[in-house]
């Protein structure tokens, strides 16, 4: 029987439609290459991986496991899980992890068992559920690494999944930084019975979810073993997606072949740059720069909104705050002298 593998549709950029185009531009294809077109080598330099965490193991030691069985030198983790929990670890790979502090901030998800320390009406419970839903303060636990300071963290959502005995089954949508141990604790004062956070699963942390390429270090290591022994790379590239993937929820700007080698050296972005743009962004934002191949350039920080990119003819649009893309990877044309 033969064993066949298809590849995964990865899609880069799913807000496409929501980009404003200020000029159609096109790009020479005889510089950069189009993300899903790496080498497997370039893959394990500048891929990340959607990892599902298993219980136990702490994430830095996850992360060790992903480094031997890759063989490479350099990884890292977005958003450190507590040795038991389990779920979305996004792992990034070699000069990949220079887009781990864009994730830090993305919003997250979790689904949690929470203990009831009492039995209490089941509508009493989804009340207080509701009413822990926004802005919400919180002081990290004792056994944070962070300085223990009141601080607010805003909850977008919750749902009840299942209520059985006292056990509490429910979804909660959060800012980065919340302490969902925390958050169960709270609630169990404010029902007057004590609560405690029995179990937790990550399901989503910025534009990785549980429902798209999440992959165990079992399934990692069967697909680099069989890339290794019979050159088979499909496996193994519907794990290691391009870190573009891990880039999704921001806002992007879109800029010419022309733009792209000084923006390499560290200067700033012009509007005659700029080919695309994303239609809703603030002053002050941090935005992905692109190339027309929608490889990740650099990150920059907006000098100007999205309402003024469009409308202005000239001006500063953003700042470089770190440069993704090695310098010659795009030449500048040399103008003929005279």
């Amino acid at each position: 029987m033969t064993i066949t593998f298809s590849p995964k549709e990865i899609n880069l950029d799913p807000n496409s439609n929501s980009l404003k185009i200020l000029s159609d531009d096109v790009t020479d294809f005889k510089w950069g290459k189009i993300p899903i077109q790496r080498t497997i080598d370039e893959l394990l330099n500048y891929g990340i991986i959607n990892l599902d965490k298993p219980a136990n193991p702490t994430s830095h030691e996850v992360v060790s496991f992903v480094k031997k069985i890759l063989n490479i030198p350099r990884a890292g983790h977005s958003g450190t899980l507590d040795p038991k929990v389990t779920g979305v670890l996004p792992t990034a790979l070699g000069k990949a992890t220079r887009i781990l502090d864009s994730l830090l901030l993305a919003g997250k998800e979790y689904v949690c068992n929470m203990r009831l320390h009492k039995d209490i009406d089941e509508e009493k419970i989804k009340q207080i559920l509701k009413d822990f839903v926004g802005d919400i303060y919180q002081r990290p636990p004792m056994r944070a690494s962070v300085k223990r300071v009141l601080r607010v963290r805003r909850i977008y959502d919750t749902e009840i999944i299942d209520i059985e005995g006292r056990d509490v089954l429910f979804r909660i949508s959060c800012q980065a930084g919340t302490y969902i141990r925390k958050y169960a604790h709270d609630i169990g004062q404010s029902l007057s019975c004590g609560a405690h956070m029995k179990e937790l699963r990550r399901t989503k942390s910025g534009p990785f979810t549980e429902d798209d390429f999440l992959s165990s270090l079992q399934d990692l290591y069967d697909a680099f073993s069989l890339y290794e022994e019979e050159d088979e790379e499909i496996p193994l590239r519907n794990i290691v997606l391009p870190m573009e993937y891990g880039i999704k929820h921001l806002p992007k700007i879109i800029v010419k072949d022309s733009a792209i080698d000084p923006l390499c050296h560290g200067a700033p972005l012009g509007l005659p740059g700029v080919s695309k743009f994303s239609k809703d962004f603030d002053s002050g934002e941090l935005i992905a720069i692109l190339s027309l191949k929608h490889e990740l350039v650099a990150f920059g920080e907006t000098q100007m909104n999205a309402k003024d990119l469009e409308e202005k003819e000239s001006g500063l649009v953003a700042s470089v705050k770190r440069v993704l893309m090695p310098i010659g990877t795009y030449q500048t044309k040399k103008k003929n002298s005279s």
